[in-house]
């Protein structure tokens, strides 16, 4: 299969170059800035699972539109309406988009733009970022990107997928079930982000203090209620579970978000909380934690990036 990665970051550089390393026809739409830098020193990956360097083919947006299989979308998500500009041109009636980024909303962005048959369902959990020389850094055990139909049928283009994606040193599952599973880790990563965002700490220090972890699980709780009345595959039942979860992850885990403020970068806010935030006033629903956590978050972009709510 041809495979376009759109973005050559912390996480399309990560699986891109698994995937590259294996063999297959991996494609990177990158900015200029990028390209020129990765010409220069190659794709470079140092992680946990063994390092790799690698000479990957490039383009910028605007280049002679070519045929891919399968296009791999790893932006943040206030990329994204740039991003489906760049791909439109690559993107014909057997093109399938595997949208790797948190939350859900981007889903209807892309159905709206594409249609409902060229879009995946697909998520990933990997730590990993870019250092100031734009080599890939992999630090976890975890790094599994996991993708599937819609629809949950095994069609026979995601057969071909699972065999294009089988056998790298990274793990690409399948999933019959992925929406549910996207929603799962969209409450995961709501909560982690919220919390590690809202108190510019690792999650240990903030479950190992009492008000840190009363905060925590506020946070969750809340989250788990708007979904619920979103009609989302998530209940209360699943409240000590995720706590559980966040429990057992290591002291000085960060949330990716939590790492973009660390740099100065701009959040996934709106993606991630202000969606939510909206759901939760259509539905009368209380959310006073989480209303803090999305103000903490403008106020941080107003404050370093001057960008206005």
């Amino acid at each position: 299969m041809k495979i376009l990665v759109v973005g050559a970051g912390a996480v399309g550089g990560y699986f891109g170059g698994r995937l590259l390393e294996k063999g297959e026809d991996v494609t990177f739409l990158v900015r200029e800035k990028r390209k020129k830098q990765l010409e220069e020193t190659g794709l470079r990956i140092q992680s946990v699972h063994g390092d790799v360097h690698l000479t990957p083919k490039l383009i910028v947006s605007g280049e002679k539109p070519q045929t891919y299989d399968v296009i791999l979308v790893s932006t943040k998500a206030y990329h994204l309406q740039a991003v489906i500009k760049d791909i439109r041109p690559y993107v014909e009636k057997e093109t399938m988009i595997l949208p790797l980024l948190n939350g859900i909303s981007h889903l209807d962005q892309l159905i709206d733009e594409f249609g409902e048959g060229p879009v995946l369902g697909g998520l990933c959990f990997v730590e990993s970022t870019l250092d100031e020389n734009g080599t890939v850094i992999q630090t976890s055990p975890i790094h599994n990107l996991v993708f599937g139909e819609r629809t949950g049928k095994n069609t026979e283009r995601i057969q071909q997928l699972c065999q294009s994606f089988s056998m790298t040193k990274a793990n690409f599952i399948y999933s019959e079930e992925i929406l549910k599973e996207m929603w799962q880790k969209y409450l995961f990563i709501s909560s982690l982000s919220g919390a590690t965002t809202l108190m510019r700490a690792p999650i240990g220090p903030i479950r190992a203090t009492k008000s840190g972890f009363a905060v925590l699980a506020g946070i969750v709780t809340e989250v788990v209620a708007i979904m619920e009345k979103m009609g989302a595959p998530i209940d209360q039942k699943q409240i000590p579970s995720q706590l559980a979860k966040i429990k057992e992850m290591g002291y000085e885990m960060k949330s990716s978000m939590q790492r973009d403020m660390q740099k100065g970068l701009q959040t996934e806010a709106d993606h991630f909380f202000l969606y939510l935030l909206k759901q939760a006033q259509a539905e009368n629903i209380k959310t006073p934690i989480l209303e803090i956590v999305y103000a903490n978050l403008k106020v941080y972009e107003k404050a370093v990036l001057g960008i206005e709510s």
